[in-house]
């Protein structure tokens, strides 16, 4: 199971699957506002980034209202601070990588914070592009249910590449060009989706097999997350299932 796909069901098994539901819909309401201003269209007819981040914020539930502000706030309907995607890199305690993905309209603050929080943890903030080799683009799709062979063949037609289920999680990663497809499958058989998009998946993984070691990932990236900037956190942490189980 890769990093971010072990982490997300661990935190689905304590019952804190993502965050609370406010920082989701903030989180989506972003994601259509740089889609609309980036695609320089508020027309989802003509702006497919913008198609699939309102398609997203639906298959989370997101009011149509906070989808509409969010449209205008990006094409400059409505007035507002714009808000930008940035990405950092950090090194973990243990030798695991972390990409740490915020959406904010004023990086002079979240930087500071972010890197605050890293080392007062143990961790350590990277470089540009030093860890961001280790991992690669891949659709992301994980819904609370059980897997059957009728719905396995369903994401199969979806083009999905990998599929696993674990403790009521289903996790299909796809290219990036079918996540939207996996995600309306899952939907379509009643599944409650957990997440779906573009995740940078580990190309390599690092093995966390001692409890101690992995607690303290799971509590600095616990920290990162519920900063109101941080949109999503992944990791090449591989916590082995023995460990998890004691999480």
């Amino acid at each position: 199971m890769s990093g971010h796909s072990k982490w997300s069901s661990i935190k689905h098994k304590k019952g804190a699957a993502d965050a609370k539901r406010g920082k989701i819909f903030t989180k989506h309401a972003k994601l259509i506002e740089i889609a609309a201003r980036e695609g320089s269209s508020g027309d989802l007819a003509m702006n497919a980034a913008l198609k699939a981040a309102v398609d997203n914020a639906k298959a989370a539930n997101v009011p149509n209202a906070n989808i509409d502000r969010s449209i205008k706030k990006g094409t400059g309907e409505l007035k507002g601070e714009l808000t930008v995607s940035v990405t950092y890199e950090a090194y973990a305690p243990g030798g695991t990588a972390l990409i740490i993905e915020c959406l904010t309209d004023n990086k002079n603050r979240t930087l500071p914070n972010i890197r605050a929080i890293i080392e007062r943890r143990g961790g350590k903030m990277a470089e540009s592009g030093s860890v961001m080799f280790m991992f690669t683009q891949k659709g992301v799709v994980m819904a609370n249910g059980e897997l059957n062979d009728d719905l396995e063949l369903s994401l199969m037609d979806a083009n999905a590449e990998d599929i696993e289920s674990d403790d009521g999680m289903i996790t299909v990663t796809t290219d990036a060009a079918s996540w939207a497809k996996a995600r309306d499958t899952l939907k379509s058989a009643g599944l409650e989706i957990q997440e779906a998009g573009m995740k940078y998946v580990p190309l390599q993984e690092v093995t966390i097999d001692e409890l101690e070691a992995a607690q303290k990932l799971m509590d600095l990236i616990s920290a990162i997350e519920e900063d109101e900037d941080v949109s999503d956190v992944h990791t090449n942490a591989d916590i082995t299932d023995e460990v998890a189980s004691q999480l």
